[in-house]
């Protein structure tokens, strides 16, 4: 069928298969024949050449392959590639050739290995039986050498067989089923266990089938074993091992691991250089061409400068740059089509598929920064820093915002004093020139810089700097009014206090460093604390004010600060300070002070003495030491005291008499210091004399004694201090007890009957709901007097007091009766309501009509009886408040 089909093609040189499998043993014997490939040659098998990659295996020129040693194969399988070559042509075609290891049962491992034979399920013929006959039972009939067991050769079924299904893969027979019906039946993975019924057997012929396509990426073999047993169900034979292997087929395209890859390379790249790697994976058989992937480069974007810029290693997948000519400022990035095919890159039989590669061309310093213009300029006035004189602007083609085109500036010449900087703008790149140190218009007008340019990385290998990178920047200096400035500052001069006013000091002057600028300074004082000193305006002259006293309160340390300003007459005029620093001098100007001023000691001498020393406000030598002296007048002074000295600052006062009555005395002492004249004070000590105990104290009673009040004063002293407290205690009791009686004191009337009582009643207002009912026609202006006047009684306002003759209102009788209350209540009552000009003329303050259903009486309810038997007279008992009512109803009849 294999030569039909080629004969009806078109001649192709080749192998007949792709791959090729076998099943071997572990044990080979060299020259032991394994498998046989077969090639067709268009032109015959003359001038074919077999080889392979394996040194343990080789070709003979009929396509037998069979081992060059003798091997022990550890593992499952080993693959190796068998290679056709026309030595005419030097053309070339390989073919994989896999063996694969079965297992094999002995009982004695150095006997004669039984015959073995692969059986191969080939789809393009039809199904026959193959038959696999059941190892022969060995008898125990004397004495034998056991042969090895036989080994069933593994059953290869290519995958994605299309059928039909079931197909039939082999027939298992017994040698018994001559004499007695046999049943067959088949276990393992892919019969009675997952995945189940893959494979089944007719349990009658032993006949056995696949169901359905293989898959060996799913799974690449099968075992299982086959029993034999009668219909009674016992076994006639032992179970024998099948092993089944799924043949590989192309039916898997390569897939890569990343549909995109990505990857960089540095510009100026050498070729050879390693850029990246792309990785793709076969699902085939990987020791078979079927898994074998090749990469190639379909496509490059941009084709510049070259269109083969890279390569890529069939085998390994790695990119290398294979051409010269890589810029970052003309080609920032490529995309590369990588294709991954099977069969070992054999683009007419492989499978393919593609992904893609960005190469980013990574920027490298091969461009130095070079300046828009040769020189620059710019003006900056004097005394001004940390202020932008000029820009320079630079241009750099290397990546922007690197450290390739971060520029880096470098004054070189033509700023010795250090009076600029160049700072560099992180945003537009340029160069900042900055006054970092002021700069004077009178010692330099001008300067003329000279700056570099760099990156911050490096130049690249090979690339050297730009003239371009250096350019001059021109910075002029313009003049402004400066302050004036005193060259001393801050001056100290010496002299001695006391010096008389108007006495001149020094000339504190300022100078003015304007010096092409024609201006006056003029001087005043800016803080003289104590107001001692006078400046000229004109020459800055200092005179005393007043006299210098070392011992003010504005003095600090001996020294004396004022401040001055001169101010010169510029536009703007500017103005300076300057302190000046006066250490005043000590001279003995001060008495001293005695100290203390009060002391006490007892009336018996020996037991206690006085230490008393001086203070003074002059230093060193106008203080100590000190002379201590009782003067001579008044004469006691003396006769009853006396002075020890105990160093030159301190001396005693004690008594000189056995005994001094208790009291208080003056006791005057003269002191004087060692200046130069000396000086001396007078002073007195107010000394208390009193009796003490035995420790040399005061005693309580001896102090008050001392202070000059005898026992007779003191107990009258207590005496009126407990009168007086007495006198406070009984005022607290008679207020507590007149506020008490003032509580619980009875009325002198009947409850009901009590005037206060009805007084106080105000907060019945009656009328309820009806108080709301108002008539709002009231409120209106009258249209004339009659009418107003024609109105029935009641309230009425008006909004402006109408013109008429007015009512006359009751007079009040001089001498009231108790009787004529209500009359004159009622009667004034009625004019009242009957006045239209009575206030208020603003009708929107009614409130006194209170409508007709009201509980409350009316006011002229209040009746008074005139019968005279009332007393009125405890009104009088009410406070001023009713003293108006005592007098009217509390004197009795007239007679």
């Amino acid at each position: 069928a294999h030569e039909d089909l080629t004969a009806r093609e078109t001649c192709k040189a080749g192998f007949s298969e792709e791959g090729y499998t076998a099943l071997i043993s572990p044990d080979i014997l060299q020259g032991e024949r394994l498998l046989k490939v077969e090639f067709s040659s268009c032109l015959g098998s003359q001038g074919m050449q077999y080889e392979t990659n394996s040194l343990d295996f080789k070709v003979g020129a009929d396509g037998t392959v069979y081992a060059t040693r003798e091997l022990r194969i550890p593992s499952e399988q080993v693959a190796f590639t068998v290679t056709a070559r026309d030595r005419r042509t030097a053309e070339q075609w390989d073919a994989v050739v896999r063996l694969l290891v079965a297992q094999t049962r002995s009982s004695h491992p150095g006997h004669k290995r039984g015959k073995k034979k692969d059986v191969t399920l080939d789809p393009s013929q039809p199904p026959r039986d193959m038959l696999l006959p059941w190892p022969p039972h060995q008898r125990s009939g004397g004495l034998r050498r056991q042969k090895r067991d036989w080994v069933i050769p593994p059953i290869n079924v290519p995958e994605n067989s299309r059928g039909p299904f079931p197909q039939q893969l082999v027939r298992i027979r017994s040698d018994k089923d001559n004499d007695i019906p046999i049943r067959y039946s088949i276990t393992g993975v892919g019969a009675d266990q997952p995945p189940m019924e893959v494979f089944s057997i007719d349990s009658m012929s032993g006949r056995m089938y696949v169901t359905r396509p293989m898959d060996r990426e799913e799974r690449a073999s099968y075992h299982l074993r086959a029993h034999a047993v009668d219909m009674n169900g016992n076994k006639v034979e032992n179970p024998i091992d099948l092993y089944i292997y799924v043949i590989d087929m192309n039916d898997n395209r390569p897939e890569f691991l990343n549909q995109v890859y990505n990857g960089s390379v540095d510009e100026g790249s050498k070729p050879g250089t390693y850029v990246m790697t792309v990785t793709a994976n076969d699902a085939d058989d990987s020791t078979t061409a079927n898994g074998m992937v090749r990469y190639r480069i379909v496509t490059q974007t941009p084709q510049s400068p070259s269109q083969n810029m890279f390569t890529i290693n069939s085998e390994t997948g790695d990119i290398v740059t294979v051409a010269a000519g890589l810029d970052r400022e003309k080609v920032q990035q490529y995309t590369v089509i990588v294709q991954a095919t099977d069969m070992e890159g054999n683009l007419n039989y492989g499978l393919s598929n593609t992904a893609t590669a960005i190469i980013t061309v990574t920027d490298v310093n091969d461009n130095p920064p070079e300046f828009t213009t040769s020189t620059f300029a710019g003006e900056v006035p004097e005394n001004r820093v940390e202020t932008v004189v000029a820009n320079l602007t630079v241009m750099d083609r290397d990546q922007p915002h690197s450290a390739n085109w971060n520029a880096v500036y470098r004054i070189i010449s033509g700023d010795p004093s250090g009076h600029f900087s160049v700072r560099t703008d992180p945003v537009t790149n340029e160069g900042m020139v900055t006054v970092v140190k002021a700069a004077d218009y009178e010692l330099n007008r001008a300067f003329m810089l000279t700056v570099m340019v760099s990156n911050q990385a490096a130049l690249a290998s090979g690339i050297q700097m730009s003239f371009q990178s250096t350019a001059g920047v021109t910075i002029s200096v313009t003049d402004i009014n400066e302050a004036p400035y005193f060259p001393s500052n801050h001056k100290l001069i010496r002299l001695e206090e006391g010096v008389p006013a108007g006495t001149a000091l020094t000339t504190f002057s300022a100078v003015d460093p304007d010096r092409f600028m024609q201006q006056a300074v003029r001087y005043s004082k800016l803080s003289d604390p104590a107001n001692w000193l006078h400046i000229n305006a004109s020459n800055g002259q200092i005179t005393t004010a007043a006299i210098l006293d070392r011992e003010s309160l504005y003095i600090r340390n001996n020294v004396y600060e004022a401040t001055f300003l001169a101010a010169d007459n510029g536009i703007p005029p500017a103005s300076g300070t300057g302190t000046l620093q006066i250490y005043l001098i000590d001279i003995n100007d001060n008495a001293p002070e005695l100290l203390p001023k009060e002391a006490q000691i007892c009336e018996k001498p020996g037991l206690n003495a006085i230490n008393i020393t001086a203070a003074d406000a002059d230093v060193d030598p106008n203080v100590g030491p000190y002379v201590f002296e009782l003067p001579f007048v008044p004469a006691t002074v003396r006769k009853n005291w006396t002075i020890t000295r105990l160093n030159g600052d301190y001396a005693q006062l004690s008594l000189r008499i056995l005994y001094l009555e208790a009291g208080m005395y003056d006791v005057p002492i003269t002191v004087t210091d060692s200046g130069n004249p000396p000086l001396s004070n007078t002073s007195i000590v107010k000394v208390k004399v009193c009796p003490c105990d035995e420790n040399g104290d005061c005693t309580t009673v001896g102090a008050v004694a001392a202070a000059g009040l005898g026992t007779g004063a003191i107990v009258a002293i207590l005496i009126c201090i407990v009168l007086l407290l007495t006198m406070v205690l009984l005022f607290v009791v008679w207020m507590k007890r007149r506020e008490k009686e003032r509580h619980t004191k009875q009325l002198l009337i009947d409850p009901e009957d009590d005037v206060r009582d009805n007084i106080l009643k105000y907060d019945e207002e009656g009328g309820g709901e009806e108080d709301q009912d108002y008539d709002l026609s009231q409120l209106q202006q009258p249209e004339a007097l009659e009418h107003v006047l024609s109105k029935a009684p009641g309230v009425r306002r008006v909004d402006e007091r109408p013109v008429g003759a007015e009512p006359q209102y009751p007079v009040r009788p001089v001498v009231p009766h108790p009787g004529d209350i209500g009359d004159f209540i009622n009667e004034g009552l009625r004019a009242a309501d009957n006045d239209p000009t009575a206030p208020p003329y603003d009708s929107l303050l009614v409130f006194d009509y209170e409508g007709s259903g009201s509980t409350a009486g009316s006011v002229s309810s209040l009746g008074s009886s005139s019968s005279g038997d009332q007393d009125y007279d405890y009104l009088n008992d009410w406070g001023p408040r009713f003293k108006k009512l005592a007098d009217m109803y509390g004197g009795g009849e007239e007679d």
